[in-house]
């Protein structure tokens, strides 16, 4: 079975990049025809989507997000990384790291088959 766990710093200073790392076993990333997607949830808020790369290496991000976002893998470590620069305390949250097959409703987070146990960034100096 498809298992997904988050891992990165859990404090991160105001204008710096937050970068956490999905690692994915029980499933290739690469798999036709799956999607894998940054997810967060601020204190007392739902959860809120923010990118996804897909099976073929395709990003697409939040459009309020899309400046400040990066998402990149590493297929040989079966690996998918965020980066969120430019950091206020407005970005703490808990980071989820999730996936689905196929391409609709990739902004609903409540379509993900798949999740990390998520891991708690807060933005502070």
């Amino acid at each position: 079975q498809v298992q997904l766990q988050e891992s990165g710093p859990g404090l991160v200073k105001p204008s710096q990049t937050l970068s956490l790392t999905c690692t994915v076993s029980g499933g290739s990333i690469t798999t036709n025809y799956y999607y894998w997607s940054w997810i967060r949830q601020p204190p007392g808020k739902g959860l809120e989507w923010i990118g996804y790369i897909a099976y073929s290496g395709n990003t697409y991000y939040s459009p309020s997000l899309k400046s400040r976002t990066s998402i990149s893998r590493d297929t040989s470590k079966n690996q998918f990384t965020l980066q969120l620069s430019s950091v206020t305390p407005e970005d703490t949250a808990v980071y989820y790291c999730a996936s689905k097959k196929y391409y609709s409703d990739y902004v609903n987070p409540l379509k993900y088959t798949y999740w990390g146990q998520g891991t708690q960034v807060t933005v502070s100096s």
